[in-house]
C-alpha cells in the first residue's frame, strides 16, 4: 500500500504546487523548479513572498535548472 501511495502524494503535490508557480507567468519556472518547491517548500503557498524566502534559503540545495529559472526570471524583471 505504501507503494502506491507515495507516487499518488507525489503527483498530488506537483499538481497543487504547479498552478501557483504559473500564476508568476513563467513556465520555465513552473517546469524546473515544481520539484524543488515540493521538496524544499511544499508547505508553503507556491505564490507568495514565503516562497521566494524558502527558495533563498535553499538556493545551494535547488537543481540547477531551478537555479537557472529563477535567474531568468529575476533578469526580466520577474518577482519585483
Amino acid at each position: 500500500m505504501t507503494r502506491r501511495l507515495l507516487p499518488a502524494l507525489l503527483v498530488a503535490g506537483i499538481v497543487m504546487t504547479g498552478p501557483a508557480l504559473a500564476k508568476r507567468g513563467n513556465d520555465e519556472l513552473k517546469r524546473y523548479c515544481t520539484g524543488d518547491a515540493t521538496t524544499y517548500c511544499g508547505d508553503i503557498d507556491p505564490d507568495s513572498k514565503d516562497m521566494d524566502a524558502c527558495f533563498t534559503k535553499h538556493r545551494a540545495e535547488l537543481s540547477e535548472n531551478c537555479r537557472k529559472a529563477i535567474d531568468a526570471y529575476q533578469a526580466s524583471g520577474g518577482g519585483k
